[in-house]
């Protein structure tokens, strides 16, 4: 059962990202995918994350295809203006890969190579828009093309605000509806309160949402999420638990799994962020019951 086909299904679906490499040498990503292989529904390959210069998603995406898992493509705004974005689709389309995550994406002076020239000549939005044109048969232009894609669309929502910015997403979600996505992706979640709240507000679009959750690896991060990631709040009561911990690796495990049995009965599936600690995703689904 692919993932559209499990979310149509009404089953819990768990996504876990892999990053590519930075270099063209695949064989932990291809370790750490087999590793995965019947234990979730689909890997997610991001797209230059953090604006760090890595092996694209889309030739990885492909290689994981060729291997029979289940992939889902990134594509985002940053780096691209709108030709090489629509041929991207198409690119993605003909290598077979039809779930695609469509992503606002970093700004370069962030990442590795802070001299880049940001691109952003379309954002989520008008991306959303090119591809929902792109499947109606037309080009951003108005022109036909020969051959239309079909893809099972997501996006990404801060699911942790509040307040007005809470209301402002809730506004944005249904624009992104309009333009056709299928599932929503939303930032790590710690504070399962504040997806309560935020549940309460989307339910009644009845689009499946997946909840992201990150692997803390150290209190440094924890802390560090919380001071630099727009929409991240740890409680410490979790930093707490990570600091007393002798075992970082099996409270990072039980941490997720927790937060993960708490989630389940409030959204469609979860995608697990290991940070470079893939080897941990079977225990972390283990703990968790999945």
């Amino acid at each position: 059962m692919n993932f559209k086909e499990s979310l149509d299904s009404g089953r819990f679906v768990v996504i876990a990202e892999i990053q590519p490499p930075k270099g063209n040498d695949l064989s932990e990503v291809f370790q750490s995918a087999e590793l995965l292989r019947g234990r979730v529904t689909a890997i997610n390959v991001p797209d230059l994350q953090n604006a760090i210069m890595r092996l694209g998603s889309l030739s990885l995406c492909a290689l994981l295809k060729a291997k029979g898992m289940e992939v889902i493509f990134n594509l985002s705004c940053s780096n691209r203006n709108r030709l090489a974005l629509q041929s991207e689709l198409l690119n993605a389309s003909a290598l077979g890969l039809k779930n695609i995550l469509l992503l606002q994406g970093d700004h370069p002076s962030i990442g590795d190579h802070f001299e880049a020239q940001p691109v952003f000549d379309l954002d989520v939005m008008g991306l959303l828009g090119a591809a929902k044109r792109l499947q109606e048969g037309y080009d951003l232009m108005g022109n036909d093309l020969k051959g239309k894609p079909q893809f099972f669309t997501g996006t990404q929502i801060n699911a942790a605000a509040k307040g007005h910015v809470l209301d402002l997403e809730v506004m944005d979600m249904e624009k992104k509806i309009r333009l056709g996505v299928d599932f929503f992706f939303t930032n790590p979640i710690y504070e399962v309160s504040l997806f309560e709240n935020f549940i309460k507000k989307v339910a009644h679009f009845k689009v499946p949402i997946i909840v992201g959750i990150t692997l803390l690896k150290s209190v440094g991060m924890a802390r560090y999420i919380n001071k630099h990631v727009e929409g991240a709040s740890i409680p410490e009561a979790l930093i707490d638990r990570l600091m007393k911990a002798s075992d970082k690796r099996q409270a990072s495990v039980e941490i997720a799994g927790d937060l993960i049995k708490e989630l389940r009965p409030l959204c469609q599936g979860v995608q697990i962020i290991p940070i470079g600690w893939e080897d941990l995703i079977p225990s972390v689904l283990d703990y968790a019951g999945l």
